[in-house]
Parts: structure tokens; sequence; C-alpha cells
């Protein structure tokens, strides 16, 4: 007996998703193209559910989908893809200790400006504010 097949709904609930987010992925090549109804729908396997939670698995760890492609393809390929896994999530770490550095040393300029702000008089003639303007 052959799986039954579900709509796009129905594979994007199971899999935890949005359709949109489905026809994203489809569209990206992440996902195989969907086979078709008589009536046009798309229909999915639970084969597909699986690949779509395990999307969303690693989209929820940060990885971009150029990233999840990369997984896939060597997955496809019939190799094991730990290795690969191992080298994004490093990258990942690395992106992230750089953005937190570059927010802590925003956080850092506006507390200083704000702090500059109260001892700097609103001047009438400046451009707009001069807070901003001497920042």
């Amino acid at each position: 007996m052959a799986s039954p097949m579900l709509t796009i709904g129905q594979a994007a609930r199971a899999a935890g998703l949005t359709r949109k987010a489905v026809r994203v992925y489809e569209a990206r090549g992440l996902l195989p193209e969907a086979e078709r109804s008589t009536a046009g729908y798309r229909l999915y396997s639970p084969g597909d559910v699986e690949l779509l939670a395990f999307i969303r698995r690693a989209r929820a760890l940060g990885l971009h989908l150029d990233d999840v492609r990369e997984v896939l393809e060597i997955r496809r390929g019939g190799r094991p893809p730990c290795d690969a896994v191992r080298d994004l999530l490093d990258a990942r770490v690395a992106e992230i200790d750089t953005t937190v550095a570059d927010l802590l040393a925003l956080r850092q300029a506006l507390t200083d400006t704000r702090r500059a702000a109260d001892e700097r008089p609103c001047a009438e003639s400046s451009e707009v504010c001069p807070i901003i303007e001497d920042a």
C-alpha cells in the first residue's frame, strides 16, 4: 500500500512550518519538486515531511539556507555530512561572536552618547540635534 500523500498545509503542520516556508524550500531546491494532484495541488510524502522537519531544525540552529543545501547535497551524494555540519556550526558561532561584539560596542557608544547628552544643552543653532551631530 502506498504511503498517504499530504497537501502542503498538512505537510507544513506536520513539520512545524508554514505553507510559505515549504514553497520557499521547494523553490530554493532544498526539497524536491512536489508531485501534483489532478487538481494541481502539491502533494508531499512522509519522507518529504521528515526532510522539512530536518530543515526546520537546521534553521532553528541558525544555519543559512545555503548551508542546509550543502548538508543535503553531501548526504544525497552518499556521504555522512557530519564534518561539514561541524564546520558550519563553528562558522555560525564565529558569526554570532562577531555580532555580539559589534552589539556590545554599539551599546557602549549609545551609553556614552546618552551620558554626554545630559551635559549638552540643546542649541537652537544646531542643524537638527547636537547630541547626534557631535557623536
